[in-house]
């Protein structure tokens, strides 16, 4: 960055954070993950139009997270000395288009095409969020704005599912499609009005991915954030079949809707502390959604004690993708826009192994092992947090 994290643009006032450029970055984050998952509660509509099986079409949202995964790096080194602004705008245009050929597609191979380019498209916009806030906010306050402008991703995965599944009652599976991208282009208005045009990385400041790995502590908290995020996706991407095996299927919706409440609530009480106690929040985070899952596992024929669960997995996950890329910025500080991308892509590989591992564990072990792959999982994840007091996770 031509700015590091402790040099900050002159338009930002001593102190008091820039709410409506932090808005503009979470509207684009809340598009990225929508846009993901939308498809995922109206696989069986959106089968019949492609003339494929509920399965094969579950990879629109497979092939849309392993494209971010691939495009992160790469596409973050190609635009580097480009102006933060323009390339959120060319990120936010890409995914807009595709969104319109999603919904007027009726050929499985041309939609697969087209989620893979959407994909590329937040492959732009997750990597520099993190960075691009912690630039706009004052100094000591960089958390507490990374926070604001990643809350998007967790709301995001908290209401895909149920706003699309929604929003397909007014007139098809298209519909949420169509209104994603009106969304996008009132999401672009705002960028151009609010969010400052900061540059770009010059060639010469650049870091390479080996430099960046070699950081201490950065490979412990990738580790953490596979192990977590692993977890999350195995138990995400099957919950409501989880929720049949409990025989609560026809709650899947209360369900999510109380996974969603807490998550939201999580970035609000998360943002305001952040800063002063990342490693505080990352342990109380892994240890709530392991302690989540544990009920998930031993009690799930008690549906009050379920919903419990589910309230505090949202909570304990809400918060999770501000928490982690607030310790990579931390820990590799000047190159924190290449730390980003590594965890970007480690982030999106999470969410397809995560969805295709869960599938191996209900038809190989059924549906009742996905709780405890998930608890060793979060073990993991635990084990190197609680280890990575040095340089990791380190107290305040």
């Amino acid at each position: 960055m031509t700015e590091t994290l402790t040099r900050k643009p002159a338009a930002v006032s001593r102190g008091r954070l820039p709410y409506a450029a932090l808005t503009g970055l979470f509207l684009a984050g809340f598009i990225s993950i929508l846009t993901e998952c939308l498809p995922a509660g109206l696989l069986p509509e959106i089968s019949r139009t492609l003339d494929t099986s509920v399965a094969l079409t579950g990879q629109i949202v497979t092939i849309y997270a392993l494209a971010t995964a691939l495009a992160a790096i790469p596409l973050s080194r190609v635009t580097a000395a480009w102006s933060r602004r323009n390339v959120l705008l060319v990120a936010l245009g890409t995914v807009a288009v595709a969104n319109v050929l999603t919904a007027v597609s009726t050929d499985y191979t041309l939609t697969m095409v087209i989620r893979f380019a959407a994909g590329l498209g937040t492959g732009l916009i997750w990597p520099l969020l993190g960075g691009y806030a912690a630039r706009l906010a004052p100094q000591g306050r960089q958390g507490r704005a990374i926070a604001i402008a990643l809350a998007g991703t967790p709301l995001g995965l908290a209401l895909g599912i149920p706003l699309g599944t929604w929003l397909s009652a007014f007139g098809g599976w298209q519909t949420p499609f169509w209104a994603s991208v009106a969304l996008i282009g009132l999401t672009m208005a705002w960028v151009l009005a609010w969010l400052p045009g900061l540059p770009g990385q010059r060639v010469a400041e650049r870091f390479t991915v080996r430099q960046v790995l070699a950081i201490p502590g950065l490979r412990t908290i990738l580790f953490a954030l596979t192990a977590y995020m692993v977890a999350h996706n195995i138990l995400y991407t099957y919950v409501t079949g989880f929720l049949g095996y409990a025989g609560m299927e026809n709650q899947a919706g209360w369900v999510l809707f109380a996974f969603g409440v807490t998550s939201v609530l999580s970035v609000l009480v998360v943002g305001s502390h952040i800063d002063r106690h990342l490693r505080k929040l990352v342990v109380g985070s892994t240890v709530l959604f392991a302690a989540a899952v544990l009920v998930l596992a031993v009690f799930a024929g008690l549906p009050a004690l379920v919903y419990v669960a589910a309230a505090a997995w949202g909570f304990a996950f809400g918060s999770s993708p501000s928490l982690f890329v607030g310790a990579a910025i931390t820990a590799t500080r000047e190159a924190s826009d290449v730390a980003q991308s590594i965890t970007i892509t480690v982030f999106s590989s999470s969410i397809a192994l995560g969805g295709f591992l869960g599938g191996l564990l209900v038809a190989d072990l059924g549906t009742a092992s996905i709780t405890w792959a998930s608890l060793i999982l979060l073990a993991a994840a635990a084990t190197a947090v609680f280890g990575g007091k040095r340089h990791a996770f380190p107290a305040n």
